[in-house]
């Protein structure tokens, strides 16, 4: 087998040998033109070949010696051009490391000089991968085959893992021959498939550690001597250079990337330590001159540059999810719940709602525990609000009690504690009497209820200039009737009946329950005779008590809206109001057209709802007793003959012919 290495230089023509004076031969006019001959042909480039062809000048001494000495001159003038064209390539890979050019055109440059200065068909390159272990293509230049390309070669297997292994230069003249190298089916696959036999391959240096290495191969066998070997080696110590200088600029822009990272981090949190003091110093001047939970929330949407808002408990019908906020409650710090950020507003384990920030979907730690302090601000407020509120609360229902049990009270005394707290005891007011509609559950479930009652109404007489005060398991108000005094239409102003079913529905909300309340008639001036105050307590209680009997649970009603329940109910026993409201719309009708819609009434249920007997009665055709009907029918509502309206329609009637009896 032959060796397989890098081949030597070639040698140079051997010189003469020196000997002593000899007789110089005759010049014949054929020797005389050889040295023309030679030169004519070093001019113009001539090849090797042309040198030794026939009808060249003769063998003469002379002729040889001249042939020799142009053939030395060709040698060492493309040595030159050679060695320049190396130089050159050399220069222009280093001036591309110098200019900082991208590290694979760098390299593609490197491995196409490399190709061409060698005269080879293919060139490529190698990287070692430390984590896998193993060493993959990175560049190749005239290689046709994608296998070929995709390549990876453990260390040790063919002629690349082998210098990748040993840190030195392998060359040979027909790889798939060659048994030096270890052989692998992948290996001598991709290698078949780019057809290549001869391939000169040099290590990638970096010190004394192996990076890659730099290929040089023909598709016909060949011997690279020792010159090609060092320039493939020059452009490998470039390509080390290149891939050294692009792993320090990568490492170089990573630091200046943590640097400005880290400077950004440091520009933020002092940021965030200014915002964190000045969130402080407003809160700070918010609690010392009374402001409120609103305050703390725009203040903190200042600084947050967020929308923060206070939540209600979230079964109160707020919008923040139970969730967060009892994690928020148990962890004592903000919980992020989708795009917002939810702080439980809490004392002594009691959980008052939660400060909810919207349009932050990531916080940073000092952002958050201004959200934090903000809370517990709010905590503190609203447990100031409640303590001021209760004491308010206690004033209002000592005064309520001493109206319902004191008839005997000084009303100027009464006057002037109304007038502490915003109310006017000297305009029509209403009693209200309300329950919470609840199974009862455990004593300490119906007193919490209670509680939440009577809180609840104790707010809305507050916010109402009224009264409140808890009594016999319900609560008792006392509210000024808007619009004065007088019964009105269903819900008008001065109405107690609109302004029970009003009450019901705000307290129904503000306890998440149902709470029926029953209404008094309006007391003129609660303060200029509170006996009135009682009477009218004990009223609005029946009216209560009979709306929860009767099933409308949830309700709210005076005894003008009970029909004839409500004159048993009444201490007025408004017996006109009764009639007006039952039958206003027929006496009306009557008086303006001048028919007689009630006597007609009157007949039918005499005559057991019958319209054929009632038109015998009447003396008219049985089709007028239907149209009187038909028109009764409009006037009264579709549901007059219904049960319970048709009796309070027929005790109406009887009232009236006893009242205008009566006035006779």
């Amino acid at each position: 087998m032959p060796e397989h290495h890098a081949a030597e230089p070639a040698a140079e023509p051997a010189a003469e040998p020196a000997t002593g004076p000899v007789t110089e031969p005759a010049v014949t006019p054929a020797a005389e033109s050889a040295p023309l001959a030679f030169l004519e042909l070093l001019a113009r480039g001539a090849p090797a070949e042309e040198y030794e062809r026939p009808g060249r000048p003769d063998g003469s001494p002379a002729a040889d010696r001249a042939r020799l000495l142009a053939l030395r001159v060709r040698s060492e003038l493309e040595g030159r051009r050679r060695r320049e064209a190396e130089l050159t390539a050399l220069f222009a890979t280093a001036h591309d490391l110098a200019g900082v050019r991208e590290l694979d055109d760098v390299l593609r440059a490197i491995v196409q000089r490399a190709r061409s200065l060698l005269g080879t068909e293919v060139a490529y390159m190698t990287i070692n991968d430390p984590e896998a272990g193993d060493t993959y293509m990175r560049v190749t230049e005239g290689s046709v085959s994608a296998n070929f390309q995709q390549l990876r070669l453990g260390m040790g297997e063919g002629l690349g893992g082998l210098v990748a292994q040993t840190a030195r230069p392998y060359v040979t003249d027909d790889y798939m021959r060659d048994e030096r190298f270890l052989h692998t089916r992948n290996i001598d696959s991709g290698v078949g498939d780019e057809g290549l036999v001869a391939i000169l391959g040099v290590p990638l240096m970096l010190g004394r550690e192996v990076i890659g290495v730099l290929f040089a191969a023909d598709r016909r066998p060949r011997v690279f001597d020792r010159e090609q070997v060092a320039l493939l080696a020059s452009f490998a110590a470039h390509a080390a250079v290149a891939i050294d200088t692009a792993r320090l600029l990568a490492e170089t822009r990573e630091a200046m990337a943590e640097l400005e990272a880290a400077n950004a981090i440091i520009r933020d949190r002092s940021a965030a330590v200014e915002r964190s003091s000045e969130v402080h110093d407003r809160l700070t001047e918010l609690v010392l001159r009374g402001g409120g939970v609103d305050d703390v929330a725009a203040a903190v949407s200042e600084v947050l540059d967020g929308d923060v808002e206070f939540a209600q408990l979230p079964e109160g019908g707020g919008s923040t999810p139970a969730r967060a906020v009892e994690r928020s409650r148990r962890d004592g710090h903000a919980v992020r719940d989708g795009d917002a950020w939810v702080a439980a507003v809490s004392a002594g384990g009691e959980l008052l709602g939660a400060l909810v920030l919207r349009g932050h979907r990531e916080l940073d730690p000092t952002d958050q525990r201004t959200l934090e302090r903000a809370a517990m601000v709010t905590s503190l407020l609203l447990l100031a609000r409640r303590s001021a509120g209760e004491a308010e609360q206690r004033v209002r229902g000592e005064l309520l009690d001493d109206l319902l049990d004191a008839a005997d009270r000084d009303p100027r005394l009464l006057r002037e504690r109304a007038a502490r707290l915003g109310a006017d005891l000297d305009v029509p007011h209403v009693v209200l009497a309300a329950r919470l509609d609840t199974d009862g559950g455990t004593g300490r479930r119906e007193t919490t209820d209670r509680q939440r009652l009577w809180s609840a109404a104790s707010h809305l007489a507050a916010t109402r200039r009224g009264l409140a005060v808890a009594r016999e398991g319900g609560t008792v108000l006392l509210l000024p009737l808007a619009g004065g005094e007088g019964t009105g239409g269903h819900g008008a102003p001065g109405d107690p009946g609109g302004t029970a079913r009003q009450i019901a529905a705000q307290l129904g909300a503000a306890v998440h329950a149902s709470v029926t309340v029953g209404a008094s008639p309006p007391v003129p001036a609660p303060a200029a005779d509170p006996a009135e105050v009682a009477a009218a307590c004990d009223e609005a209680r029946r009216c209560l008590d009979t709306l929860r009997l009767l099933g409308r649970f949830g309700e709210g009603a005076a005894a003008g809206d009970l029909g004839f329940l409500g004159l048993l109910l009444a201490d007025g026993r408004d017996v006109d109001g009764f009639v007006h409201r039952t039958l206003g719309p027929l006496l009306e009708y009557d008086e303006r057209r001048g028919t007689d819609l009630v006597g007609t009434l009157e007949a039918y249920f005499a005559s057991g709802s019958s319209p054929a007997r009632t038109k015998d009665v009447l003396h008219v055709h049985v089709n007028t007793v239907a149209q009187r009907l038909e028109r009764v029918g409009r006037l009264l509502g579709s549901d007059w003959q219904c049960p319970e309206r048709a009796l309070e329609v027929q005790l109406a009637l009887r009232l009236y012919r006893m009242s205008a009896a009566v006035a006779r």
